[in-house]
């Protein structure tokens, strides 16, 4: 099982090279960009567990990267360490003001920064803010979320399930099921920037159980999107035969808005989701 997927954002071939390289050896899934924008397109494909980041990049500089991913509810969680050659006391404290999680100048050591990394996703999972297979927010960043609702009169909630899950995981193995959560996480981002706002929220409550805090109007185009990749996709995980027979794994879907409240707390909220969804 890999430690984690990490982004390289790192326009130096020769750096971004020699990173990759020694990451994969470390056991790590690596993907390289080479430009900001890069970096923030593969991001909305899937979220990796760490970014890696230098500030002098061609199109944009990695500050204006740190801000659209820290400013993004999709992205905020994920951990930054910045890697520059920029070693000025105010370059520094400007990437830690943005709300980088580490600031490493270059020259560097290479079992330091993965010392580093290691910690800042350890660090990350250890207080419940991310899903070590997804990637997505989870525990105490998802409560964070839920709580903001109470001040709000226009959300909608989506809590979606995976039918069939546990038999296909008995059936073709954990890694097998570990690549359906993670497909099940993609679709979902390619469902809410489709269908719903820059401003949703997905979140992997645990298991199969994952979350989109939406709009009360975008709630249902966005689960017919989701529906619509998921089926369109999903046997691709299978056998020949298992597709054949057309026995697949599906969503299991309720949706929540804030008119079927009026809710006093987030428990309240859970609750009436997951009841609407097993009702389906």
């Amino acid at each position: 099982m890999a430690e984690g997927r990490l982004m390289i954002v790192e326009d130096d071939q020769d750096i971004s090279n020699m990173l990759r390289i020694y990451f994969q050896s470390q056991n790590y899934e690596v993907t390289v960009a080479q430009r900001g924008e890069d970096a923030l397109e593969m991001c909305r494909q899937q979220l990796p567990h760490l970014i890696i980041l230098d500030i002098m990049l061609p199109d944009m500089d990695g500050y204006d990267v740190c801000r659209h991913m820290r400013g993004s509810l999709r992205t905020s969680h994920i951990p930054i360490i910045f890697l520059t050659q920029k070693d000025e006391r105010s370059d520094k404290i400007q990437g830690l003001e943005l709300g980088a999680d580490d600031y490493i100048t270059k020259p560097f050591d290479l079992e330091e920064l993965k010392l580093r990394v290691k910690n800042a996703m350890t660090r990350a999972q250890y207080e419940s803010l991310t899903n070590a297979t997804t990637g997505l927010p989870s525990g105490r960043l998802i409560e964070d979320q839920l709580r903001q609702l109470m001040r709000r009169d226009d959300w909608g909630i989506i809590y979606t399930g995976i039918q069939g899950f546990g038999d296909f995981k008995d059936e073709y193995g954990f890694v097998a099921g570990e690549e359906v959560l993670r497909f099940t996480a993609m679709v979902m981002g390619r469902a809410v920037d489709s269908a719903g706002t820059s401003n949703d929220f997905i979140g992997h409550i645990g298991g199969d159980d994952f979350i989109i805090i939406t709009t009360k109007d975008s709630a249902e185009p966005t689960i017919q999107d989701l529906e619509q990749r998921f089926d369109a996709e999903i046997g691709t995980h299978y056998d020949w035969k298992a597709r054949q027979e057309g026995n697949l794994m599906s969503l299991a879907i309720g949706v929540i808005t804030a008119d079927d409240g009026p809710f006093y707390d987030i428990r309240e909220i859970t609750e009436a989701a997951s009841s609407v969804r097993r009702q389906k």
